[in-house]
């Protein structure tokens, strides 16, 4: 008999933004596979006796979407953890497609993704009336595989960008980007670790992404936040971060 699959999101990192389903299921695991972008304080909730399996140094290899396939045939609750949400940017897809395709009885439980854990705990609103009606997020990979050709899109979408995963790529970002029309003074927030007690937040310019990402180099992870919301943090952020520091 095969096991049952848990897609779970892990959320952003502060445990208490962990949804109850997916404590339940954390807490109800025969077995945990969790990857790199998992915090230490969720992982401290698995429970004593639940097997563990760390696939975070196999990020991107084909191996890590099977390792919940293959377990299904030794546990009865496998818990695939997962940072983030998995269907943003967690192929989470992907890895659902291949327990349809290996008829393994699954379920997605959604989890809050960086963008809105970081919006919440910088205080940059991702919309506000006047200054944004819309949020793209956008992976940092894109230009993996050829040239990206979104750049226009973006840029007229006159809304707030969410780039994840995107520090290394800073260089490529900024020219994609002002090539397409963006102005050099678009305001970004490059937010380290949001939402726990390592939480860092820098503000740059577009002008000046790639020396501000210089200067993260090594950090992980980080979310970049851009467009006028920014400017909202002068008065919304030493709140938000004020009550971060009183629940770390």
């Amino acid at each position: 008999m095969k096991g049952f699959v848990s897609l779970v999101g892990a959320g952003p990192g502060d445990p208490d933004l962990l949804t109850v389903k997916a404590l339940k299921a954390i807490q109800q695991a025969d077995v945990v596979v969790f990857d790199r972008l998992v915090s230490q304080d969720i992982l401290d909730l698995i429970p004593a006796d639940a097997a563990r399996y760390d696939v975070g140094k196999r990020c991107g290899q084909p191996s890590m979407k099977q390792e919940a396939i293959s377990l299904a045939s030794d546990y009865q609750r496998i818990v695939r953890l997962k940072g983030g949400d998995p269907y943003v940017f967690g192929r989470g897809g992907e890895e659902a497609l291949l327990l349809v395709q290996n008829d393994v009885p699954f379920e997605v439980v959604p989890g809050i993704t960086a963008a809105i854990g970081c919006s919440a705990a910088t205080g940059i609103p991702l919309t506000h009336r006047g200054v944004s009606r819309s949020v793209t997020l956008v992976t940092g990979h894109v230009q993996d595989g050829g040239e990206f050709k979104g750049w226009s899109g973006l840029v007229n979408s006159g809304g707030t960008l969410v780039f994840y995963m995107g520090l290394e790529r800073a260089k490529e970002l900024r020219s994609g980007l002002l090539q397409a029309g963006a102005t050099s003074a678009l305001p970004i927030a490059l937010v380290v670790a949001g939402t726990t007690a390592r939480q860092q937040v820098e503000i740059t310019t577009l002008a000046c992404l790639e020396q501000a990402a210089l200067n993260l180099k090594g950090a992980s992870p980080v979310l970049m936040i851009m467009g006028e919301v920014v400017h909202l943090r002068a008065e919304l952020g030493n709140m938000a971060e004020s009550l971060l520091r009183s629940v770390a």
